[in-house]
């Protein structure tokens, strides 16, 4: 499948790495692109390791199995880099995304040797000031699809838009908050 991109997302339970996986491929999945989105849990506690997967792709997709080598990694929590190999599989024309607010040189030591793309966001403190909590999973959001390119910053952000909407339609006031953390996340994300 050559015309597929692969994304690996690491996160803790309840940073909404799952969350974010699934939005990423509803808003794929308007633009035409076939997709996959879909976890894997260890155990299943708040705060404890949790991998999510993507697959977007231009033609159907027929491999149903777990991501080992991605073009793109999503780390949604720094404290993951040291105990998990974020960095296995990973191609090096691809690239990696960290929710960190270090820069991407202080952090490539810690990478295991990898050599391709690192880029840092700090998810924290974009959602500290949008949405008051640390929710980090709507800034690294935006930190894939601007990287990726997967689509264009417009309309990713009608499509989750209407997304919020709908996951939010009875809390509405969260919705202004994490538009906004979309788009410092856009504009934010470190090369």
């Amino acid at each position: 499948m050559k015309d597929t991109i692969e994304i690996r997302w690491h996160g803790r339970g309840g940073q909404g790495a799952k969350t974010a996986a699934l939005l990423l491929a509803d808003v794929a999945f308007k633009t035409g692109k076939y997709v996959q989105g879909f976890p894997e849990y260890g155990p299943e506690r708040m705060g404890a390791p949790i991998t999510a997967y993507n697959r977007i792709s231009s033609e159907p997709i027929r491999v149903h199995s777990n991501i080992y080598e991605p073009q793109y990694v999503v780390v949604v929590d720094e404290s993951l880099i040291e105990p998990v190999h974020v960095t296995a599989g990973l191609a090096e024309d691809g690239a990696i995304i960290i929710n960190t607010p270090k820069t991407p040189d202080e952090v490539r030591p810690l990478l295991k040797g990898y050599k391709g793309r690192v880029y840092t966001l700090d998810a924290k403190e974009i959602s500290m000031k949008t949405l008051g909590k640390n929710f980090p999973n709507s800034p690294m959001l935006a930190a894939i699809v601007a990287v990726s390119g997967i689509m264009e910053e417009g309309p990713f952000l009608e499509d989750m838009r209407q997304s919020y909407q709908h996951k939010f339609a009875k809390k509405p006031e969260v919705i202004e908050g994490n538009m906004e953390a979309l788009k410092l996340a856009f504009r934010e994300v470190m090369k």
